[in-house]
């Protein structure tokens, strides 16, 4: 007896192709949302009655947020830098308050050595 599949001619994951099998797919609505680099989107949503279809999309060329308005598509999100600690201690704190605080924790600290 030689080994191998008792399938012979079919492959992993085939089955069935056609409507008839499958059963009937649902209605399709497009809709086009552009990009402000000027790239268009026509994702498909199934039509019915209570779709919600979103004003927004994301570009799957640039990444960019698409509208359904060609001539006015959203602005891009702003990036904001990278801050570290120290930036955001500086925007709560002016110089003076940072040189009142310092001194404070010095003479806390000399009045636990002793000295």
């Amino acid at each position: 007896m030689a080994g191998g599949s008792a399938i012979r001619g079919s492959r992993v994951g085939a089955g069935p192709m056609g409507e008839s099998e499958r059963g009937e797919s649902a209605p399709r609505v497009f809709v086009s949302y552009w990009c402000s680099n000027g790239h268009e989107v026509r994702p498909s949503f199934a039509k019915e009655p209570d779709i919600v279809i979103p004003d927004e999309w994301d570009c799957p060329r640039c990444g960019l947020p698409a509208g359904q308005d060609q001539e006015n598509p959203p602005l891009p999100p702003k990036n904001e830098p990278y801050k570290t600690h120290l930036a955001y201690v500086k925007e709560r704190r002016s110089d003076e308050d940072g040189a009142a605080l310092l001194e404070e924790a010095l003479s806390a600290l000399r009045e636990r050595r002793g000295g």
